[in-house]
């Protein structure tokens, strides 16, 4: 007698498996532990067997025998419904290990292992957070150019356009990576090439008037927030590394003896070791600073723990403070500033300026040629360039 829901409500449980008996090979398995799971039983190749269908009332009764019918199908046809549930099963585990997002997991797992900076892995794996669920959860290899610009598109309609680059530039080095262990055949970001819009170039807000230049120094030096803040802020124009450089920067780094100060590859935009010459005054910043966070890790340590650098936004939040506006000085603006002014003094080649910037002055023979050359130059640069700055700072106090 075939089942019916209102019966199946009312079966009760023993101490040992019962077996209900609906029709066509369906039957219901009540646990002694409570549960209820439709299992079909057939034959194949002679062979008695069970396929399991789900649990009741999760699979209906009306679901149960669409499944128990479909098997029957599969069954006709000369294939095992068993089988087949077992290979779809692993293909459908195969998928999700080769999906865009685990192998996309596995790529940064890598850059970590690489040692790549955490901010930078943090950024790429927000990138990867960005991305459909449609695009996350497919198999890599089975990803379409069209399906990937659509994701990327979405991101572009909020107004998004450095961020749906970015993402692109993203995707194509998880799929150059799955290329490269054997989960992908080509890079279906690579087809994308222009297809985004190119948003506009914004500049770093910076000040190059020679006067206002002293003044943001006399600015600098009242500062009355955060000790380290101020010191941070005091230093920067003097050495005009990146933000996260100096953020960054650890006392193991610094040779004060021979004032260099040498920032490791990892942390360098160009993932190339970059060595700073300290001026007097940039020596004296350190031995100021030494007092405060000397027993620690980093230079420039959070004020909380100490165990980690200072916040990103510090030294902007600081420029704010002082009254300088985003659209006047931003942290990234003492590079600007310092390249125009010792361009425009004319007493400095400009490839010793690169260097000291840490600019990629190109991978051919001039730039092999120039790699590690103008120390000398950029020694006595950075002593001038530091004893300027307290001239307008003087000038600017009088």
């Amino acid at each position: 007698m075939a089942l019916t829901d209102i019966a199946i409500r009312a079966l009760v449980h023993g101490a040992k498996p019962i077996k209900r008996a609906d029709e066509k090979g369906l039957f219901l398995l009540l646990q002694p532990s409570g549960g209820k799971l439709w299992r079909f039983k057939y034959r194949f190749n002679g062979k008695e067997k069970k396929l399991g269908l789900g649990r009741y009332p999760d699979v209906s009764l009306k679901e149960a025998r669409r499944r128990r019918d479909e098997a029957r199908q599969t069954l006709a046809m000369g294939t095992d419904p068993g089988e087949e549930k077992k290979q779809v099963a692993l293909a459908t585990a195969l998928n999700a290990a080769n999906s865009f997002e685990a192998v996309g997991e596995e790529y940064l797992e890598k850059m970590s292992r690489e040692g790549r900076e955490a901010v930078t892995i943090n950024k790429s794996r927000w990138l990867a957070s960005l991305f459909s669920t449609s695009i996350k959860q497919s198999p890599i290899a089975s990803i379409s150019p069209a399906e990937l610009l659509a994701s990327l598109k979405a991101i572009e309609a909020k107004g998004h356009h450095e961020t749906a680059r970015r993402m692109r530039s993203f995707a194509g080095r998880v799929f150059r990576y799955a290329i490269a262990t054997s989960r992908a055949e080509r890079d279906p970001s690579a087809d994308l090439r222009g297809a985004l819009i190119t948003p506009r170039v914004k500049h770093h807000s910076a000040i190059f008037e020679p006067k206002r230049v002293g003044q943001l120094l006399c600015c600098i030096d009242n500062y009355t927030g955060s000790p380290l803040v101020r010191l941070a802020l005091q230093l920067t124009p003097h050495v005009f590394v990146r933000p996260g450089e100096l953020r960054s920067a650890e006392w193991s780094e610094i040779d004060q003896s021979k004032a260099i100060w040498t920032i490791p590859a990892e942390k360098m935009k160009m993932r190339q070791p970059h060595r700073v010459p300290l001026s007097t005054q940039a020596i004296a910043i350190f031995d100021s600073t030494k007092v405060l966070s000397g027993h620690q890790r980093y230079i420039f340590s959070s004020l909380y723990s100490g165990q980690r650098p200072m916040s990103e936004n510090s030294i902007n939040m600081a420029l704010r403070r002082m009254g300088f506006g985003k659209d006047e000085m931003t942290a990234h603006g003492f590079r600007s500033m310092a390249s125009t002014l010792l361009n425009e003094s004319g007493l400095w080649s400009p490839d010793a300026i690169e260097k000291a910037l840490a600019h990629d002055i190109g991978s051919s023979v001039r730039g092999s040629y120039h790699r590690g050359s103008h120390w000398d130059e950029r020694v006595r640069m950075a002593q001038w360039w530091s004893d300027y700055l307290d001239q307008l700072r003087d000038s600017a106090t009088g």
